[in-house]
């Protein structure tokens, strides 16, 4: 596979922000490091749940060998579990990250499914986001009825990762899950499981019981991802993105077959285009291409 390299220099003073987008579990965090590994590149992650630290299955957090020496920003960077990070939080940080990133002359990769705190970010007035930043959106899309099963599979594949575990340690009856890094999904499913665990005798019913609360799990992961997609339907209006539909990718992930040239001949050889495109072309010229999107030839 081919391979674009970008001098650092060449990106100093132009401030242009990569921002992928895409529903939970679309690979846009897969994404994001393989394509700043082709690019200068730092990450700053966008997942209001993942800025803490701690719950790192269910949070699904990227694990430090699978980084690959890629610098993170925003990720596990808050101890206390009950603090409101709120929108002008992040919004706070990711700007204090962008200027680390830019100095650096790299290219800042913005990634993670808090679409409302990213619009919030891109929307307000007093940020002006959009007028000191040249930005280019990359959009993962897989069709509902097939990432719905792969979120599914992907649940019982972290409780195959001790997730019941991770969240057992961590529980706190009467805690308070709607703040916080409580809120992640998973968390007051298990969480109504954990009151009565030690009331029940009864395996069976015990049983019975945990595997009602990872059926919820998996039910409020597909209902974020819904949610997910709306909102970046609604917000594509606007921002005119690069879509790139993953589904056959996902298709066989699902079979269990290999889906490696997919993913390169649909998603990672296109986005690497588009970006390669991005760094080179003035604003004016990528404004142009953005509004024509879907009729790049690569584009699917």
């Amino acid at each position: 596979m081919a391979s674009f390299t970008i001098s650092p220099a060449s990106l100093v003073g132009k401030k242009k922000v990569l921002f992928i987008m895409g529903a939970t579990g679309t690979g846009k965090t897969k994404l994001s490091i393989n394509l700043a590994m082709q690019f200068p590149s730092e990450i700053i992650n966008s997942d209001k749940i993942q800025v803490y630290k701690g719950l790192d299955i269910i949070t699904n957090k990227v694990s430090e060998s699978e980084r690959y020496g890629i610098p993170h920003h925003l990720l596990a960077i808050i101890d206390d579990p009950d603090y409101d990070f709120t929108v002008d939080d992040f919004c706070n940080h990711v700007l204090l990250a962008l200027d680390t990133i830019i100095q650096n002359g790299h290219l800042p990769i913005i990634v993670g499914g808090s679409n409302t705190y990213l619009a919030a970010m891109l929307e307000d007035p007093n940020i002006g986001f959009r007028s000191k930043y040249d930005c280019c959106f990359i959009w993962v899309d897989v069709s509902l009825p097939v990432l719905f099963p792969y979120l599914d599979k992907r649940v019982d594949e972290m409780v195959d990762a001790g997730v019941v575990d991770e969240i057992r340690e961590a529980f706190v009856a009467g805690a308070d899950c709607s703040r916080g890094i409580r809120r992640a999904i998973g968390v007051p499913e298990l969480g109504e499981f954990f009151l009565v665990e030690k009331e029940i005798d009864d395996e069976t019913q015990k049983e019975k019981m945990l595997q009602h609360a990872i059926m919820k799990t998996k039910e409020n992961t597909r209902k974020l991802a819904e949610k997910q997609l709306s909102k970046i339907r609604k917000m594509n209006h606007e921002l005119k993105m690069f879509r790139f539909d993953s589904t056959q990718v996902f298709e066989a992930v699902l079979k269990g077959v290999d889906y490696k040239q997919l993913y390169a001949e649909l998603v990672f050889i296109p986005s690497i285009e588009i970006v390669k495109q991005f760094l080179e072309e003035t604003t004016a010229v990528k404004k142009t291409s953005s509004q024509n999107a879907e009729q790049v030839p690569i584009c699917v």
